[in-house]
């Protein structure tokens, strides 16, 4: 028996006290709704209407149903809000990766979107590669994330991707910065400094075979985890990064160059499982394609080196270190 249906009908019969009203308010036939309460009866084993005289009245059993009963259907209306809610991605926890290198400005950009959004969704972000994140997309641990492309990775939905082109990196006291781009093929023995290849290995395969297939094929490939070190090994010189513009603006003395031909671009989505999908996970695609989208500053020429040397360089770029 649908027991919240039957008890709906009874609340109504109840307030109207007259059956045919209580029908018209209800939009159904009088018979069938007299069914429902004869039902209803039958199944609680009660009578909860008086019926002896002109007049209809609750009885004792029917006067305790009514109070319990507004309360039991305004139970079963907050019980439908909330799933609606969850059903929607506004509550419950959202457990989210992105990048280690993320800049805290998109950080607090995608965090303050997802607040605005749905403020009380509890947004867990964890700072993973794109292979952790896989990983953990596959075992369950993670319900979404930010994932550097190419992804070959089945079972895996993607959201919008943001295309991000990439430049080099040098010293602003080399001569390559002179320039308003730098040909990959002009970098010929020169070092690449890229993340390891465990954090992301199709783009690390990628990116290699795009710099080979343009001319530059690095003397030797060097890992750096994070910014800093990246900016420590490019200012020593000897070695550049395939970076985007952003990452530059971080460390005053280095130079963005783009590539000629532009053959390199970062392309970035959001991933989620094709199964078991977290309701808020195609908003956090979207929102995290918006953020990065914005992020991207308009295309421009680039910046001339300054001929002049305001910091101490260790060795030119192409130079081989002493020692």
């Amino acid at each position: 028996m649908d027991l919240l249906r039957h008890l709906r009908h009874f609340v109504v019969v109840a307030r109207e006290l007259h059956f045919g009203r209580a029908a018209e308010v209800l939009g159904m036939a009088q018979p069938p709704l007299s069914q429902s309460i004869q039902r209803l009866e039958r199944e609680l084993e009660v009578e909860l209407f008086d019926r002896s005289r002109r007049q209809v009245r609750l009885t004792t059993a029917g006067q305790l149903l009514l109070g319990e009963a507004d309360e039991l259907l305004a139970g079963e209306q907050r019980l439908r809000n909330l799933i609606r809610q969850v059903r929607a991605g506004a509550l419950g926890v959202l457990r989210a990766g992105v990048p280690p290198e993320t800049p805290a400005v998109t950080l607090r950009a995608l965090l303050d979107r997802l607040a605005a959004r749905a403020p009380g969704l509890d947004v867990d972000l964890q700072e993973l590669t794109s292979a952790e994140q896989v990983r953990m997309l596959g075992e369950g641990r993670l319900d979404a994330g930010l994932l550097h492309h190419p992804v070959e990775e089945a079972g895996l939905r993607f959201g919008a991707a943001v295309d991000v082109p990439l430049g080099v990196l040098l010293p602003r006291a080399s001569p390559l910065a002179r320039a308003r781009e730098v040909d990959l093929a002009g970098l010929a023995e020169l070092d690449l400094i890229a993340a390891p290849r465990a954090t992301a290995p199709g783009w690390h395969d990628h990116l290699l075979a795009v710099c080979r297939r343009y001319g530059f094929a690095p003397g030797r490939v060097r890992h750096a985890r994070n910014p800093e070190f990246l900016f420590g090994l490019v200012l020593a010189g000897g070695a550049v990064a395939i970076e985007p513009e952003a990452l530059a603006r971080r460390e005053p003395r280095i130079a963005w160059r783009p590539i000629v031909g532009a053959p390199l671009v970062k392309r970035t989505s959001a991933a989620w499982p094709d199964r078991s999908v977290h309701p808020a996970a195609p908003m956090f695609g979207q929102l995290a394609a918006e953020v990065l989208a914005a992020a991207e500053p308009p295309p421009g020429p680039a910046a001339i080196a300054p001929a002049t040397r305001p910091w101490p360089v260790l060795f030119e770029a192409g130079q081989t270190p002493v020692g």
